[in-house]
């Protein structure tokens, strides 16, 4: 998915859109990411003042939401599912293992709804069942 350059105008337009939601901070930050790709830090200022709220709400909801990003998506986004299910089956271990070979690419995911295939990965939005480290690697092509 190709995102918009972050501008401080950029930004408020996606704002703008926004003005007669109730409680809007959070799909203010959700949109912010929707557009840009991740939440710029100067957004937090900008989100609060438009809505007129304090930044320390607006940063609270930006930390609180594991999904929000305060940085560009590396090009490869990869989780390893960490819930009970697929530890049973060895996540943990794969997880070490996509670390190591991938890096900062890797995060921890919690149910992909597809325990019965664990342990399961995501690869840039694609749920992989059985994950191996092999799998993984083909899907990042």
């Amino acid at each position: 998915m190709k995102y918009s350059p972050w501008s401080k105008d950029a930004a408020l337009v996606v704002l703008a859109t926004l003005r007669e939601e109730e409680g809007p901070v959070l799909m203010a930050l959700q949109a912010l990411q929707k557009e840009f790709g991740y939440v710029h830090t100067e957004s937090v200022g900008l989100v609060a003042n438009f809505f007129n709220k304090s930044r320390a709400d607006v940063h609270g909801v930006l930390t609180f939401y594991h999904d929000l990003r305060t940085s560009p998506q590396p090009e490869n986004q990869i989780s390893v599912c960490v819930a009970e299910a697929c530890q049973s089956v060895g996540s943990r271990q794969l997880e070490k293992d996509v670390k190591a070979r991938f890096g900062e690419e890797v995060h921890d995911g919690y149910c992909f709804g597809n325990c019965a295939l664990g342990p399961a990965a995501m690869v840039n939005g694609k749920i992989i069942g059985r994950a191996t480290l092999e799998k993984i690697e083909k899907a990042r092509q």
